[in-house]
């Protein structure tokens, strides 16, 4: 008998990740922002360059607002699903926000505006680690990424986070008996940077057998310009077989 094909509601989750090494950028779908705070480390604060968020605090200097570590779950919780545009860039201290020269600043709105830096992306006053843009429009998150390497890290967090969850259901003694998820290691993701920088569909699913383990079907969508194409075609991108597969176990 014929194996049967998997519907896109068989797997966990898709994520579509377009990856630029060169000039340390990665363009996702299927990535939320609470998805993408709950899987790096937490931030120090976090300087609002296009939002709507309403409980914010003021930076004099910089006529923006921001958010500072502790109210990042509040905003966390009040911007996601927003059906707007939000850009934003980590920074240390507010001292170092009243630092910024009247270019950096015309910079930073240079890439609310246009999505990409007029120069570098990484202020060296702020020490971002991240800047970030995503457009509900376009069902799309651009993220530069001071290290490009947290962008795998990224998505092993989230990946193993939703394989955990999927572990913790069930009775008590399943969840007792049970010592260690199955978890992905971020070298694992790196193997297949390649595909990424071509853009790849990673789709994640638990394997009927063996018992416990999962598995990460990659296929390539180099032919796709506009990640919110990749959703309206997702069924037939799923007829097509995968390019790679990794087992997490």
């Amino acid at each position: 008998m014929a194996k049967k094909m998997k519907s896109a509601e068989d797997f966990m989750h898709h994520l579509y990740v377009h990856m630029n090494d060169v000039d340390h950028f990665v363009v996702y779908s299927g990535l939320s922002l609470k998805q993408f705070m709950t899987s790096i480390d937490p931030l120090k604060n976090a300087l609002l360059l296009k939002h709507t968020y309403e409980d914010g605090s003021f930076n004099m200097h910089t006529q923006l607002d921001f958010v500072s570590s502790e109210e990042i779950p509040n905003f966390i919780k009040k911007e996601t699903d927003v059906a707007a545009d939000l850009c934003w860039v980590d920074f240390t201290t507010e001292k170092n926000v009243n630092a910024l020269t009247p270019l950096e600043q015309a910079e930073l709105l240079y890439f609310r505006h246009k999505r990409e830096p007029l120069a570098s992306p990484f202020f060296a006053k702020l020490q971002n680690r991240y800047i970030y843009y995503s457009s509900s429009i376009d069902k799309m998150t651009k993220i530069y990424f001071r290290f490009i390497g947290d962008s795998e890290l990224l998505v092993a967090n989230l990946f193993n986070r939703m394989i955990k969850e999927k572990e913790g259901t069930g009775s008590f003694w399943r969840r007792k008996l049970k010592d260690e998820s199955p978890t992905i290691d971020p070298s694992m993701l790196k193997a297949f940077r390649s595909y990424a920088k071509e853009g790849a569909l990673l789709s994640l699913y638990k394997l009927d057998k063996p018992s416990s383990h999962y598995g990460i079907e990659i296929r390539t969508l180099a032919y796709y310009d506009y990640p919110d194409e990749v959703w309206d075609d997702l069924t037939e991108i799923l007829k097509l077989g995968y390019d790679e597969f990794i087992q997490i176990s």
